[in-house]
């Protein structure tokens, strides 16, 4: 498997990791917790075939599942595997590198996400459910003068904070960093994105408010098909919200 996809496919499952300490009511590891181990092992295996960390990761698992979750096999195994992560980041071209974040790691969530909306020439649209104030004062603020930016969020949990921001915002810039705001019909959106240009598409795996904050987050650029396919779908979920008021 090229390690471009496996850093991808190791990345999404390691911002999904589980609990691997927590056990079921049986006080066994859950069915859950070990499908997800055989999914990860069998990219740590596809890295190389048989390796250190393949050898290694095969004893923690069997070691996790055998002590009930008990022990220090759990840290042993996210150990190993964010191992392989790095190693499967090094082999990818430059511009598919960084699309991990461990969590805590709030500077490294800022510069992965300020590369893609500081290489917007004409606009980002940023749609996430759960926008506040920081989508603007973290994230907006990263595009270029000129660039117009335009928020999609969901009237269902849009934050009060970010309609006064949007008000300062247009206050302040004005036409030198154009911004739109939206609200969509409640419970439309279901993806947190960032759309460059009409072209690109970036997905997230949590919203921009807590990035990386709880658990491991990733940020992974959409083939051409999807990424045109999100565009059409959100571009009309956008001309039918309401402009949030500010």
């Amino acid at each position: 498997m090229e390690p471009t996809l496996i850093y991808q496919q190791l990345g999404a499952l390691l911002a999904q990791a589980p609990n691997l300490r927590s056990v079921d009511d049986n006080h066994q590891v859950p069915a859950t917790t070990i499908q997800w181990l055989g999914r990860v092992s069998a990219l740590v295996e596809s890295m190389s075939g048989p390796s250190i960390e393949d050898a290694q990761l095969n004893i923690a698992v069997t070691n996790l599942i055998r002590r009930q979750g008990m022990g220090d096999a759990a840290t042993q195994i996210m150990m190993i595997l964010s191992r392989v992560l790095a190693k499967a980041e090094l082999l990818s071209p430059a511009n598919q590198r960084g699309g991990f974040i461990s969590a805590g790691d709030g500077f490294d969530a800022l510069a992965a996400i300020s590369k893609i909306i500081s290489s917007a020439k004409s606009t980002v649209l940023i749609v996430d459910p759960y926008l506040d104030d920081t989508s603007l004062s973290d994230f907006a603020v990263l595009a270029n003068e000129g660039v117009e930016v335009a928020l999609l969020t969901d009237s269902a949990t849009i934050k009060p904070s970010l309609a006064p921001a949007c008000a300062r915002w247009i206050a302040q810039y004005g036409g030198r960093r154009p911004l739109q705001a939206r609200s969509a019909s409640a419970k439309s959106l279901h993806d947190r994105l960032i759309f460059i240009d009409s072209d690109e598409a970036w997905i997230l795996t949590q919203s921009l408010k807590d990035y990386a904050t709880r658990s491991p987050a990733t940020i992974q650029r959409a083939d051409r098909t999807i990424a045109m396919l999100k565009f059409e779908a959100y571009g009309e979920i956008w001309k039918t919200s309401i402009p949030v008021n500010g």
